[in-house]
C-alpha cells in the first residue's frame, strides 16, 4: 500500500512516499524537495558474516544525469566510477548513520540512494541521508534511529533552512547538522571565517529542526514499518575473559607513557606472548578481540582518571611542531608540516584558466579553479598494501581540506591562475587531514600565491565515562582514534573558522561536548598559526621563476572570432609560435601565460595586432603576399591586406611590379584610402615622400657634428640602388 506525508521546510514542501517504487527491497522510501526527487532502498542480507570483525555496512550514492536532463560526457555516454560529489553525499549518509546499528551486528546491509530529479538548486545529498533513515526505520533491520538531517546557511543574521545552491553563495556557512531526538551524532561545514559561537547557534538551530524531521519519519513508519530481526549480541565468554586477565594480570598499564613506535612494538609483543599462552584452549581469532577491549578499556580509564594519554601527554598538550618551506627545486611551491609522528608533505601547481576542472554531474556548479588531492600510501603506516585509485576516504579528505583552504584562496579576478595543492601523507598518527590543511597553508605562501590569511587545523578528540564524565583531547593520535568516541576536525585562521567535520562513534554528542571541543580547538589553532608563522609569515611577493605568468589584456568582443580565427586556426598558430597559452573570455578579456616574458609579449603584440583598426595616414610594416601585373597585395596586419597599386610602388615610374618587390618581402606603406567595404588601398610611394619632408636642417650632435634621421627603407636592389633607375634606361618621374 502506497503512503505518502508532507511538511512545509524552509519555505517548500518535503514530501515522502513509500509502497510505490522498489517493491522487492526491503523498503523504498522516495523524498522529494522542490523538483528535486531521491529514491532511497535498504536491503539486508539473509545470514550474517561470522568471519569478520566489522559492521558491513555500504551506502552507494547513485547520480544519474538523466536527473538534470543530460547526457554523460564520457567516451561511453553513460555513467561510470562515482564523482566526487557522490563518493562525499555516500560518506555524508555512512557517518551518522553506522553509530547507530547495534554493536556486534554483521548481516550486511546496503543502502543504495538514486537521485531521479535534480533541479540543481535544492542538494539531494541531505535528502538521500533523511530518507536512508526512513528506509531503515521502516524496515526489518535493527536500526536505533530515526534521525534528522538539514543544511543550514546564514545571511543577513539570520539561520537559512536548506538553503538553495544560488543562497549558499551569499552564505556565511554551507552547514549539515544530523541529530536524533536527543542528540547529534554528525556535523559538517564549510565556512567563511566565522566564530565558534556562530557555529554553535547553527548546531542549535539544526537541531531544532531535525526534530520536524524525526516526527515527520516516526508518522511514516507509523504507517508502514515492519517487524525488526531480533538480534541479540552474542554473550562474552567468562571463562575466556578470566584466563585472559589472569595472562596480563597488570602488564597493560606499562604499555602506556612512550612514543607511538615503542608502544605499536610493546603491544604487539605481550599479544603474540599471550595468544601463545593460550593457544592450547582458544585460537587466536577468539583472544585477540578480549584483548583489544581490555586495551581500550586501560586506555580510557588511565585518560579519565589520571589525565593523561597514551604517549603520556595531558589532554590538551599538543605533539612537538615542525614546518618547513621550499623543499623541492622545480615545483612552484612546497611546504612540509609535522606534528609528532604525523607528517606531510604538500606541493602547489599553478596554471591557466584553461586547465580548471569541469565537472560532470548534478551540482549547478560546472567547474572549479581550485583543487586539492590527498594521497595516503601504506609506508605511512609502514605497511606493504596494493596501491590503486584514491579510496572513499583519501576522497573525503581532500575535499575537506579544499573546503578549509578555499575560504582564503583569492579570486580569478585578482589571481587568474588554476591552482592545484597535492598533500602526500609521508607518515601517518592520527590527523594527517588537519595537518594537510597547515601544510596546504605552507605551500600556497611559499609559491606566492596572495592568500588572505594563513589557515591551520587540528583534531579533537572524546572518552567518555559513566556519569556523564567526559574529557576532550587536542591533537588526536591514531590509538586514541581507534578506541575513544569523537573525531572532530576544525580549521580555521585566527579571525574564525573555515572547515570542520564531526563523526562520533556514540548515540550522539551534547551541546556542552561540542562547545568544549570548539573552544580547545580555536586555542590550538591559535598556537599552531604561530608555530607556522614562525616559518613563513606571508605569501612570498613573487611566484616562482618556473610558474607561468599570467598577463591579462582587453579586446573588442566584437573581435574574438578574429582571434581565434575559422576553426581555431589563428590561436593555435599562435599558441604554436610562441609557446603560450591563451584564454579568452566572452567579455574580450585574453589571459595569455607563458614562464618566458618575452614570448609572453610576442603573443600580446600578435593579439593586439589582430584586433587593431586599420587606421587613414597610418603607417605599417607589412610583408608582400601576392603579386599582380597591376600592383601587390601587402599583409599589414594579420589576416588584413591592402593594394599597393604599381603606381604606389616607388618615388619613380616602375615598369613592372616584380622588379620592385618580391612575395616575402617586408616593406613600409601608408594607409591613403579605406572604402565601406573595408577594401585597403596602401602607398609606399607616400612614405618615400614623408621621410623626404622631414628632412630639415640637421640637428648638433655630440662635438657638434651634423646628424639626419634615417631614409626610409628602400628595396635592396644590384642595379638600381637609392630608387634611382639603371642606367641605359629613361623613365618618367610620376607627378605628385
Amino acid at each position: 500500500m502506497s503512503h505518502t506525508i508532507e511538511r512545509e521546510l524552509g519555505k517548500r514542501l518535503l514530501t515522502m512516499k513509500t509502497g510505490d517504487l522498489a517493491m522487492q527491497a526491503g523498503s523504498a522510501v522516495t523524498v522529494s524537495y522542490g523538483d528535486t526527487v531521491v529514491l532511497v532502498t535498504a536491503c539486508m542480507s539473509k545470514e550474517p558474516r561470522e568471519s569478520i570483525d566489522f559492521f558491513p555496512l555500504t551506502i552507494d550514492y547513485e547520480e544519474r544525469l538523466y536527473a538534470a536532463g543530460k547526457i554523460p560526457g564520457s567516451f561511453f555516454r553513460r555513467e561510470g566510477r562515482p564523482s566526487q560529489h557522490a563518493i562525499l553525499a555516500s560518506r555524508l549518509t555512512d557517518r551518522p548513520l553506522r553509530p547507530l546499528f547495534p554493536k556486534g551486528f554483521r548481516h550486511e546491509v546496503q543502502i543504495i540512494i538514486t537521485v531521479l530529479s535534480a533541479d540543481q538548486e535544492n542538494s539531494p545529498d541531505v535528502l538521500g541521508l533523511i530518507g536512508a533513515s526512513a528506509a531503515l526505520c521502516s524496515s526489518e533491520i535493527p536500526f536505533e534511529g530515526p534521525v534528522g538531517a538539514i543544511r543550514i546557511g546564514y545571511k543577513n543574521g539570520e539561520f537559512l533552512v536548506n538553503p538553495t545552491y544560488t543562497e549558499l553563495q551569499e552564505s556565511a556557512i554551507d552547514l549539515v547538522v544530523v541529530g536524533t531526538r536527543d542528540a547529534v551524532v554528525m556535523v559538517e561545514a564549510e565556512a567563511k571565517e566565522v566564530s565558534e559561537k556562530l557555529i554553535a547557534e547553527g548546531i542549535k538551530f539544526g537541531q531544532r529542526v531535525n526534530q520536524e524531521l524525526i516526527s515527520l519519519q516516526q508518522e511514516l513508519i507509523g504507517l508502514s514499518s515492519k517487524e525488526k530481526v531480533n538480534f541479540v549480541p552474542p554473550p562474552p565468554k567468562a571463562e575466556l575473559e578470566s584466563a585472559v586477565s589472569s595472562a596480563l594480570g597488570d602488564r597493560i598499564s606499562g604499555l602506556f607513557g612512550r612514543g607511538k613506535i615503542d608502544r605499536d612494538q610493546a603491544v604487539s609483543d605481550l599479544k603474540d606472548e599471550l595468544v601463545a599462552k593460550l593457544a592450547e584452549k582458544y585460537s587466536k581469532q577468539e583472544v585477540v578481540p578480549v584483548f583489544e577491549a581490555r586495551l581500550k578499556a586501560a586506555l580510557r580509564a588511565n585518560i579519565l582518571k589520571k589525565g593523561l594519554r597514551p604517549d603520556g601527554r595531558h589532554v590538551t598538550e599538543i605533539r612537538p611542531l615542525d614546518c618547513a618551506v621550499g623543499l623541492l627545486p622545480r615545483t612552484h611551491g612546497s611546504g612540509m608540516f609535522s606534528r609528532g609522528l604525523t607528517q606531510v608533505l604538500n606541493i602547489a601547481t599553478l596554471g591557466s584558466t584553461r586547465e580548471e576542472q569541469h565537472l560532470d554531474g548534478l551540482s549547478a556548479e560546472e567547474s572549479k579553479r581550485f583543487m586539492h588531492h590527498y594521497n595516503f600510501p601504506p609506508y605511512s603506516t609502514g605497511e606493504v598494501k596494493r596501491i590503486g585509485t584514491p579510496g572513499r576516504r583519501e576522497v573525503g579528505h581532500g575535499a575537506l581540506v579544499e573546503k578549509a583552504l578555499s575560504a582564503v584562496m583569492p579570486s580569478e579576478g585578482d589571481f587568474p591562475y588554476t591552482i592545484r595543492l597535492v598533500s602526500e601523507v609521508l607518515s601517518s598518527n592520527g590527523s594527517t587531514s588537519m595537518a594537510s590543511v597547515c601544510a596546504g597553508t605552507l605551500s600556497l605562501m611559499d609559491a606566492g600565491i596572495p592568500i588572505k590569511a594563513p589557515v591551520a587545523g587540528i583534531a579533537m578528540g572524546l572518552v567518555t565515562g559513566e556519569d556523564n564524565e567526559f574529557a576532550v583531547l587536542t591533537d588526536l593520535e591514531g590509538m586514541e582514534d581507534a578506541y575513544g568516541d569523537m573525531d572532530f576536525k576544525v580549521a580555521g585562521t585566527a579571525a574564525g573558522i573555515t572547515a570542520l567535520q564531526l563523526d562520533t562513534k556514540l548515540k550522539g554528542l551534547s551541546q556542552e561536548i561540542l562547545e568544549k571541543a570548539l573552544s580547545d580547538a580555536l586555542q590550538a589553532r591559535l598556537f599552531i598559526l604561530t608555530t607556522m608563522q614562525k616559518t613563513i609569515a606571508k605569501s612570498r611577493p613573487d611566484l616562482s621563476k618556473y610558474a607561468p605568468r599570467m598577463i591579462k589584456i582587453n579586446i573588442d568582443p566584437s573581435k574574438i572570432g578574429s582571434v581565434i580565427g575559422p576553426g581555431g586556426k589563428t590561436i593555435r598558430s599562435i599558441i604554436e609560435q610562441t609557446k603560450t597559452t591563451i584564454d579568452i573570455e566572452n567579455d574580450g578579456t585574453v589571459l595569455i601565460g607563458s614562464i618566458d616574458p618575452e614570448a609572453a609579449q610576442k603573443a600580446i603584440a600578435m593579439v593586439e595586432n589582430l584586433t587593431k583598426d586599420v587606421e587613414v595616414n597610418s603607417v605599417y610594416t607589412g610583408k608582400v603576399t601576392r603579386i599582380f601585373g597591376y600592383g601587390a597585395l601587402v599583409e599589414i596586419l594579420p589576416g588584413k591586406e591592402g593594394l599597393v597599386h604599381i603606381s604606389e610602388l616607388a618615388d619613380y615610374r616602375v615598369p613592372s611590379v616584380e622588379e620592385v618587390v618580391k612575395v616575402g618581402d617586408e616593406i613600409m606603406v601608408k594607409v591613403i584610402e579605406l572604402d565601406r567595404q573595408g577594401k585597403i588601398s596602401l602607398s609606399r610611394r607616400a612614405v618615400f615622400q614623408d621621410g623626404a619632408q622631414s628632412e630639415g636642417p640637421p640637428r648638433q650632435g655630440p662635438g657638434g657634428a651634423p646628424v639626419r634621421p634615417h631614409a626610409p627603407r628602400r628595396r635592396p636592389d644590384a642595379q638600381h640602388s637609392e630608387g634611382k633607375p639603371p642606367e641605359g634606361r629613361r623613365y618618367h618621374r610620376p607627378r605628385s
